[in-house]
């Protein structure tokens, strides 16, 4: 063998290792950004979900001799998530990565056209499969949503997100309603004014129709609330 080829010989087999180990390191940062994101879909109860990763680099990382430490800086935003990889042999290397990631899964959308502050029924909503890489709050459990109003008005097949659906006003201003305490079997009630609005669980201010006293209760239905101390429901 002469100098020239075995020269060729050690030079293409360092290109490989170093070609080898960046596609090693970049198939660990996709799985780690993969498990971040998996972990985020199971905290939202969102179902099927599925994800297309891709590892964004300026420039291919050095060999290491010894596997790199992966450190995730930001996985907020799924679309752009950064990511340091560092060598702690003696090259001592800091490589900087982007993961784009596109995430899809089965979520809460509307059936038909919706104005602002319907309440939604179970024929208004259904589970579809979205792309939500930038959405924030999507819903996955049909339950959720039944029986909320949208803040805002929705066309058919709208993402239906948590931060935009509100618990339907029962009790408006001036309405009346009745105070009822329930405790060991006994149930004692009045008529009152409430001197706020409020969806179920809310707090508003009554004024006691007898004897005019304004007291803070919680709303537990149309009509009716209760005192703060007793759980709702009761």
């Amino acid at each position: 063998m002469d100098f020239r080829k075995a020269i060729l010989i050690i030079v293409t087999c360092v290109l490989c290792t170093t070609a080898w180990s960046a596609q090693t390191l970049s198939a660990q940062i996709q799985q780690i950004a993969r498990d971040e994101l998996e972990k985020v879909v199971a905290a939202s109860g969102l179902s099927e979900p599925e994800f297309d990763l891709t590892v964004v680099s300026s420039r291919p990382a050095p060999a290491c001799s010894v596997a790199p430490a992966i450190e995730a800086v930001d996985t907020r935003q799924p679309a752009r998530m950064r990511f340091v990889a560092r060598c702690p042999d003696g090259n001592g290397w800091r490589h900087d990565f982007i993961v784009r990631a596109r995430v899809s899964a089965m979520v809460a959308v509307a059936s038909a056209p919706l104005t602002a502050n319907t309440v939604l029924g179970e024929s208004d909503v259904a589970l579809e499969r979205r792309d939500i890489t930038n959405i924030a709050d999507p819903v996955g459990v049909l339950a959720n949503v039944v029986g909320q109003s949208s803040r805002r008005s929705l066309r058919a097949g709208d993402v239906l997100r948590a931060g935009s659906l509100a618990a339907p006003v029962v009790v408006k201003r001036g309405d009346g309603v009745m105070m009822v305490a329930r405790q060991d079997g006994i149930e004692v009630s009045m008529a009152g004014e409430a001197l706020d609005a409020g969806a179920r669980g809310a707090v508003v201010r009554v004024k006691n129709s007898a004897s005019g006293q304004v007291v803070r209760m919680r709303v537990v239905g149309a009509g009716a609330v209760q005192p703060l101390d007793l759980p709702l429901g009761e």
